[in-house]
């Protein structure tokens, strides 16, 4: 598969193929022409939700950016199934600190490799904060599978502080105690009690991070 700089030369090669100056494709895909012009040069990571829509604006498939050709007729057979691409909604921010509240309002979409992706219900969530850490960086995507429950020692989406406030840290399970443990030491666990309850949203399945 590509890195980002060896998508940036690709496209920047189709552009010269199809005669297509980047203000044409920044203005196909939305975006203003600086920001393509830093993907162009390679001092931005192109975002992979930016992938299906630059490869519409360019009459690729996303696989034909995402893959070298050569690999991709190489394994033509299973080069769908490779580079799927599947839509998850963005529902906010949730904390990796102290909780933060609650907002369910989509802000958008994360355009994710669906390979290695389990089936159910996915959401995405930014993270804030560095109580993950080192496991999950303040910014980075959290693919979160809606689920009621998770196994001992999982990171999960949990709503907190009477449902109005969300967090994500690890479940410990000790008996009839639940514990939200942060990963970074520096932080403080919750206790889940009668008086302190806790809601499961969801399991944290992935976690990505732009580098630019």
């Amino acid at each position: 598969m590509r890195d980002s700089l060896e998508i940036a030369k690709f496209i920047e090669k189709e552009l010269y193929r199809k005669n297509m100056k980047p203000i044409e494709l920044a203005n196909k895909v939305g975006l203003d022409r600086s920001t393509i012009s830093r993907y162009l040069k390679g001092t931005r990571k192109i975002p992979m939700d930016e992938i299906p829509k630059i490869a519409s604006a360019l009459d690729l498939s996303p696989a034909e950016l995402l893959i070298d050709g050569d690999l991709t007729n190489k394994y033509a057979t299973n080069i769908q199934q490779v580079a799927r691409v599947q839509r998850i909604p963005i529902l906010g921010t949730i904390a990796c600190g102290e909780p933060i509240l609650v907002s369910e309002n989509m802000e958008g979409y994360n355009y994710e490799i669906a390979d290695g992706l389990p089936s159910g219900d996915l959401i995405t969530l930014i993270a804030k904060g560095d109580s993950m850490e080192p496991t999950i960086q303040s910014g980075s995507k959290v693919i979160v599978r809606a689920q009621s429950d998770v196994e001992n020692g999982e990171i999960a989406a949990v709503r907190v502080n009477e449902e109005t406030e969300a967090t994500l840290k690890r479940v410990k399970k000790q008996g009839n105690i639940v514990i939200l443990m942060p990963d970074n030491p520096k932080y403080e666990p919750i206790i889940v009690t009668e008086n302190n309850p806790a809601t499961i949203i969801g399991k944290a399945v992935r976690v990505t991070r732009d580098l630019i």
